[in-house]
């Protein structure tokens, strides 16, 4: 690396062309010497034992230029080594390691300058580097396993196979809640039902974020009964108001639909089990579940396009009964991932108060690359939801100011890249 730096130096090549020269002039003249010392010696009794040194590469000249310049401390001289940057002073003796300056060249990883405070360390690097306690390495941002541990993938084929088994291994366990519909019970289906399933994160499993692949309810009805379950899904990823659920859009183009069982071992009733698989392409983050239930009249009329709800005008009208329900499971399907929440607050203290500017500019990359992995996974929508936000809202708890003063500083740090 020094080499190649001497080798750009024209005045120091210029300077190392005269020493050559003027070396091979002296050699030339040693060599007449002992020619004619040689033809002398002839009539000699005993002839002489004559050397010449051989001439020495250059990397011997630049090793010995390197060791008197940093290997050279209290007066003993040592010998310089460039693949660790370090000197090899003599036995017993006081250190003769000098300061070794950075790097400086055009590689990479190599410094653009060095530091003014401290020659040892880089002080600006080539673009599309970044500056890191001292030293310049390439802007791809660190792992962030420590914060957030994005590599556990399943595929499709696995996911399904397990979710149509309903395998304990990929459930979630989640807390059901609902003032409408208690599990195993019957009920008139009439009117919209409400139920969710919530993890209580920030509460239960504050280092834990959890990931959706799937959804699986039993569900009975009543022998001929004429209504058919409609289920509505809304998913809020990481807690706070409903407002920031997103609609599953089943029976959409693309997205998944309702996959249903029928199960022959209830004689008095009609079950099945409903699943929603939505592997890796759909996959996302959830913290609470919100199940919407109305009730559909079935039909074989092909002129009916649009869908007949059951909605009795009265409750008490036990005519108008056209069956009940019941619903024997609710079921979330997924995996849980490590969530460090206050290490991505030492991050994003990193931003106002960096210890270095290296410490700064990694903090950015791995906030900016933490983002984008989070974003890739928002729901289909012509507006896509900003996850990344939300976890900072409500899983950091940051305020709305501190939230939109990030997402600033991220947008300046990508122009600025």
């Amino acid at each position: 690396m020094i080499a190649k730096s001497w080798a750009a130096d024209l005045s120091l090549q210029k300077r190392y062309a005269q020493l050559e020269s003027s070396s091979a002039l002296v050699l030339s003249k040693a060599q007449k010497i002992v020619r004619k010392l040689f033809t002398l010696s002839k009539r000699c009794p005993k002839h002489p034992r004559i050397s010449l040194p051989r001439e020495r590469p250059v990397g011997f000249w630049l090793n010995r230029a390197q060791s008197l310049l940093y290997c050279n401390e209290h007066g003993i001289l040592g010998s310089f080594f460039e693949e660790v940057k370090s000197c090899i002073c003599p036995g017993e003796e006081p250190t003769c390691q000098g300061v070794v300056p950075c790097v400086v060249g055009t590689s990479s990883t190599s410094c653009s300058s060095c530091a003014t405070d401290n020659t040892t360390r880089c002080g600006s690097c080539h673009h599309g580097n970044l500056l890191h306690l001292g030293s310049c390495r390439p802007s791809i941002a660190a792992s962030l396993d420590h914060y957030l541990n994005f590599d556990l993938d399943m595929p499709d084929a696995e996911a399904k196979y397990l979710l149509q088994r309903l395998d304990s291994r990929i459930e979630v366990h989640a807390i059901y809640i609902s003032n409408d519909v208690r599990l195993g019970s019957w009920f008139n289906p009439a009117w919209r039902k409400r139920m969710l399933l919530t993890l209580k994160s920030n509460k239960n499993k504050s280092n834990l974020i959890h990931m959706l692949m799937g959804i699986s309810f039993q569900i009975c009805l009543t022998k001929n009964s004429t209504l058919e379950p409609v289920p509505a899904i809304y998913v809020n990823p990481y807690g706070g108001s409903h407002s920031e659920s997103w609609f599953m859009p089943v029976n959409q183009p693309d997205f998944p639909d309702w996959e249903r069982t029928r199960l022959d071992a209830v004689a008095t009733a009609q079950c099945y089990n409903w699943t929603l698989s939505l592997g890796n392409k759909w996959k996302s983050f959830f913290e609470t579940v919100h199940i919407y239930l109305r009730s559909r009249i079935l039909t074989d009329d092909p002129t009916v396009n649009e869908t007949l709800f059951y909605e009795p005008l009265d409750l008490d009208d036990q005519t108008s009964n056209m069956g009940y329900m019941k619903i024997n499971t609710l079921k979330v399907f997924g995996y849980s991932m490590h969530f460090d929440p206050e290490g991505i607050k030492d991050l994003i203290l990193q931003l106002d108060y960096p210890y270095t500017q290296g410490t700064q500019d990694a903090a950015f990359q791995m906030l900016l690359e933490m983002r984008n992995r989070i974003n890739r996974l928002s729901p289909p929508a012509p507006q896509p939801l900003d996850l990344f936000s939300c976890l900072l809202r409500h899983r950091l708890k940051l305020s709305v100011g501190e939230v939109a003063r990030i997402k600033d500083s991220l947008q300046i740090a990508i122009r600025a890249l």
